[in-house]
């Protein structure tokens, strides 16, 4: 799908945010959708319509963005259990990975382009990623997931519900990050890491 299928105010918006943190920034300001009216899986034009997003539609939001800069639009899924999972919109930068993404908690959102492989980018959102139990919850990654596959879908355009998308992240295989012995031993989140991880949180 051609970049051309932006409207004006989508490719102007676009032309401000010129770096990843800049994308982030502006996911940052985006208010949190709490889908009061039933889940939403909105495309990047209907998220900026309706000027709120959620996990899944800000990566979607922060992919649109990216690939305006250049980049393949990627997306990685975090699996949790007893939690929700947790979608990433994935750059590279002098072959390093970062990572942007829209999220309740504080330390699961931007990540530099400074981790080697995909492992090390998922393990570094391991300490911030847990349920309000304070359990650790992060258990495996995906793989990349090109966006280029729903370009038959108008995925960054259409103005229908894009549930294809999740679905299918849902549906790729992903690797473990610790083992069943390691995940027995886990403790408990600190205190003060929850307290800072809720920081600005939106209920």
């Amino acid at each position: 799908m051609p970049l051309e299928d932006f409207n004006a105010d989508e490719r102007a918006l676009f032309r401000r945010l010129k770096t990843p943190a800049r994308i982030q920034a502006f996911l940052d300001e985006l208010p949190y959708n709490l889908e009061p009216d039933g889940p939403t899986c909105r495309s990047p034009r209907m998220a900026l319509r309706h000027k709120t997003a959620h996990c899944m539609e800000g990566a979607l939001l922060a992919a649109a963005a990216l690939r305006w800069l250049g980049h393949e639009p990627l997306l990685l899924d975090l699996e949790a259990v007893r939690d929700d999972d947790h979608v990433l919109a994935l750059f590279r930068f002098n072959g390093c990975w970062g990572a942007i993404a829209k999220s309740n908690y504080s330390g699961l959102r931007f990540r530099e382009p400074v981790y080697r492989t995909l492992r090390e980018l998922a393990m570094s959102y391991f300490e911030h990623y847990f349920n309000l139990q304070g359990e650790k919850t992060l258990r495996r990654y995906s793989r990349p997931v090109r966006l280029r596959r729903f370009d038959r879908i108008r995925w960054m355009t259409t103005e229908e519900e894009v549930w294809e998308i999740p679905e299918h992240l849902l549906a790729v295989p992903h690797i473990p990050l610790i083992t069943p012995a390691q995940q027995r031993a886990l403790s408990r989140v600190d205190a003060r890491l929850f307290a800072a991880g809720l920081l600005g949180a939106v209920k």
